[in-house]
This record gives C-alpha cells, structure tokens and sequence, in this order.
C-alpha cells in the first residue's frame, strides 16, 4: 500500500521483485528465495537455493575475470555527443548527465585489459544500468577500439553482451555501430586472435544482430533472455505460435545458437580453458 514505506536504516530494497544487483541487506530472487547480501556477493551474485543469476555489471565482471581485480581502463572518459538534438520526455544530454550521475559510468560500455589466470586478456562488458545498456556510437566506438587493441597487441578479446539494443536517441548513428564492430570482429578472425562472446541478462536487438553472435564461441549464463525482437513481434512477423522459452540460453543452447552455458563461478575457468585449447598452451588449474 502507498502509505506503507520502510523506515529503518539500512533496509533500501523495495518489496518488487528486483534482478539487479541488491542494495539492501536482503535480496528476493523471482522464484522467492530470500538471500542475505552479502552471501550472495561471495556467491558471484547467484542465488545458492535455485542458482538464479542476478544482474551484475562491468564492476563485477572484472572482479570476476582479472586476476586480483587488476586492469587498466581503456578509452574511460570516452563520452557520447547528440549531433540529433534528439528530445523526447528530455533532452539527450539531460539523459546521459542522469544516467551518468546515477551509475558514476561514462557510457553503457567499460574496456579493460589485464592477466586473467596469467594471460593478457581484453574485456569489453556492458552495463544495463546505463540507459538499459543501449549501444550508442560510444559502444561502437570502444568495442571497435577494444578489437583494434587485441589486434596491435595480439591479445584475445571477449564482449560480455546485456543490452536492450540499439540506442533511439542516436537513430542512424547507433545502427551503424553494428557494422562497424562486426568489421573489426572479421579483421581479429583473419589475424587467428580468439574473440568471446558472453551473452547475459538480457541480450536482445542490434546487439545480437551484430557482435554478440559472432563470437569464435558464443556463451551464456544460465537463464539470459536472448533474442532479436520481443516475442508479440516475433509472432506478428512469423505469424506462428512461438515456442515457450525460445529466447532463454537454454532453448539457444539446444538449437546450435550457443557453444555452451556456465555458471557464473566457474566463468573464468571456462574462458581460459578455452583459449588454452584454442591456442595450444598446457591447461591451467
């Protein structure tokens, strides 16, 4: 009821449901198991009663994957333009200064480049709490140079996908990042430099249109949305009845879409082991 609010300090998540990582001192997962916080934290923000993965961002994934959380920032203070003095409930620039201020993130994508189990690894992740991680020429721009960097250096890069596409507010100049990326995807696959592609909760519109499928192995974590477009415009297009779940990891994973699912846990073992095979080195525990 609206009359009723939580007063006691301390207590700041809300009685929804929420699938980003928890702010308060307890977190509900969507299937109802309450968790402490901090429990899940040392859980990789994964539920331990029914394994529920819950939103995490470029922070989180680089405590996860670099060795001691060590890494040096590329391109950081990278910022979007509005060269379409786009204006919808507020201008462009209002949007960014909010999204900006409320996350402490310049744009909806980080790059970092460090050792990961000992080896140079480049990472571009996105982060949904940016304007829903919407790919914008910024996140263009920085994968593109993420890739360059991989290429000058020979290091292998992963994407970790979560987005909700294309960025309407850049129309034209968003889509073109689909082009863009893919380009320099190519120009790593001609050069052998190994590319994985991460897809998370949720990884939807010119995102899997363009450089989260087309990784030398795509991936995922348990239970992400994945998917072009919504299911009603699916349907709409087709004009057939969908099957239920076919935009989950697990229905992608069974029809040839992905190589493999993993755990949050187990992320980082599975990343190195595969470029171990890839590239021919002695595996590592």
């Amino acid at each position: 009821m609206s009359w009723f609010k939580r007063k006691t300090k301390g207590i700041t998540t809300t009685t929804e449901e929420k699938k980003d990582t928890p702010r308060g001192l307890w977190y509900k997962s969507p299937t109802g198991k309450i968790v402490d916080a901090e429990e899940l934290e040392r859980n990789f923000y994964v539920s331990p009663e029914d394994g529920y993965h819950v939103r995490i961002g470029s922070k989180e994934y680089f405590e996860i994957l670099f060795d001691d959380n060590k890494f040096t920032e590329l391109d950081a203070n990278l910022e979007s333009k509005d060269p379409l003095k786009f204006e919808d409930t507020k201008k462009y620039p209002e949007r960014l200064k909010s999204a900006q201020d409320k996350t402490k993130l310049k744009d909806a994508v980080r790059v970092g480049v460090g050792k990961s189990k000992g080896k140079d690894l480049v990472v571009a992740c996105m982060d949904f709490a940016f304007i829903g991680g919407s790919m914008g020429s910024v996140v263009g721009e920085k994968i593109a140079r993420a890739a360059d960097y991989s290429l000058k250096h020979n290091i292998p890069l992963m994407v970790i996908s979560k987005s909700g596409g294309a960025r309407m507010m850049e129309a034209a100049l968003s889509l073109m990042q689909l082009a863009k990326t893919s380009v320099k995807l190519a120009q790593l696959a001609d050069a052998q430099i190994p590319y994985i592609s991460l897809c998370t909760d949720p990884t939807t519109g010119g995102t899997t249109a363009s450089f989260a499928m087309l990784g030398d192995i795509n991936i995922s974590e348990p239970g992400a949305l994945i998917g072009f477009a919504g299911p009603r415009i699916v349907r709409d297009t087709t004009g057939k009845e969908l099957p239920e779940g076919f935009q989950t990891a697990e229905f992608l994973l069974e029809h040839g879409f992905l190589d493999f699912i993993t755990v949050r846990k187990e992320l980082k073992n599975k990343v190195n082991q595969y470029l171990d095979l890839i590239l021919n080195q002695p595996l590592r525990a």
